[in-house]
């Protein structure tokens, strides 16, 4: 088996410490492959530690046989190296190394217990659903998103947005946006707008406005197997999407429709890491904050 690390170096990562990395992914009896530009970023330029045949800049059907892409950044790196991962449906294994970091939920400091478990075959394979969004883009997109779709205001002044589900109205926000959630999604942006947490195996979607100005508007959980169709009207003439961390600007009047891809997400799960730690680790619910 093959470790393709894959990293946007985008935090204090040393060196020493990525190079310490490699080592055990080799010890471990796993050949690897390194991202080009992280090389560069981390050894320089004209870097000569990392072999040339071990550099890549562009996962290709080769480098996907028999492989595992570990992410080791925050969730925004694995959120860039997941179109590859998709495309070619290679399990991904997310370490922490920025800040809160849910779908990347090793922490850096067990790295070396990740890569033997990885050895010993210590995990198992998630399917993780995606959003398949098509509609106003004015241009071409990648239409899958693992978190969410999210539809938000340009500047000033709130949006009108219309939500059909499965060819009926259902409702008319007016905010300062929305977005339809997958449950891999629900601890992200869904989440910081008041929508629910929802275990990764539910099969299901969260509907969730952003600020809206009726007070009796709630996040609305339906089945994944639904059509939801959704009109934008803006009173500045524009309003911005939201493909995970891809952005687009668009015109008011765009309409989307967004249903459950054909495609997945395969995530690696480590047999001692399970959802419900990394949500008591990470929301710190095992923490008393009346001692402090």
């Amino acid at each position: 088996m093959k470790i393709v690390i894959y990293s946007r170096i985008a935090h204090k990562v040393s060196a020493e410490e990525f190079s310490a990395m490699i080592k055990s992914v080799t010890n471990a009896g796993f050949d690897y492959a390194l991202n080009r530009d992280a090389a560069r970023k981390l050894y320089g330029a004209e870097q000569t530690v990392i072999p040339e045949e071990a550099l890549y800049d562009e996962i290709t059907s080769s480098l996907a046989t028999d492989s595992i892409i570990l992410v080791y950044g925050g969730d925004g790196s694995l959120l860039e190296a997941a179109r590859q991962a998709i495309e070619y449906g290679i399990p991904v294994l997310g370490v922490n190394s920025g800040r809160l970091g849910f779908l990347t939920n090793v922490p850096r400091s067990e790295i070396d217990t990740a890569i033997e478990m990885l050895s010993r075959g210590e995990y198992t394979i998630e399917r993780r659903s995606l959003l398949k969004v098509e509609g106003d883009f004015g241009r071409k997109v990648y239409p899958y998103a693992l978190n969410e779709f999210s539809v938000q205001r340009h500047h000033m002044g709130m949006l009108g947005i219309d939500v059909e589900i499965n060819g009926k109205q259902t409702v008319t926000y007016h905010s300062d946006g929305a977005l339809i959630a997958t449950p891999t999604g629900s601890t992200a942006y869904s989440l910081s707008a008041g929508g629910p947490i929802v275990a990764p195996e539910c099969g299901c979607f969260v509907v969730t406005p952003i600020a809206p100005h009726n007070l009796s508007m709630r996040p609305l959980v339906i089945p994944e197997s639904s059509t939801v169709r959704i009109r934008v009207d803006s009173r500045e003439s524009y309003a911005m999407v939201g493909l995970d961390n891809q952005n687009y600007t668009v015109n008011s009047g765009a309409t989307f429709t967004i249903t459950r891809a054909e495609k997945e997400f395969f995530f690696v799960k480590l047999q001692n890491i399970s959802f419900y730690d990394t949500l008591r680790e990470k929301m710190m619910w095992g923490v008393d904050t009346r001692n402090r």
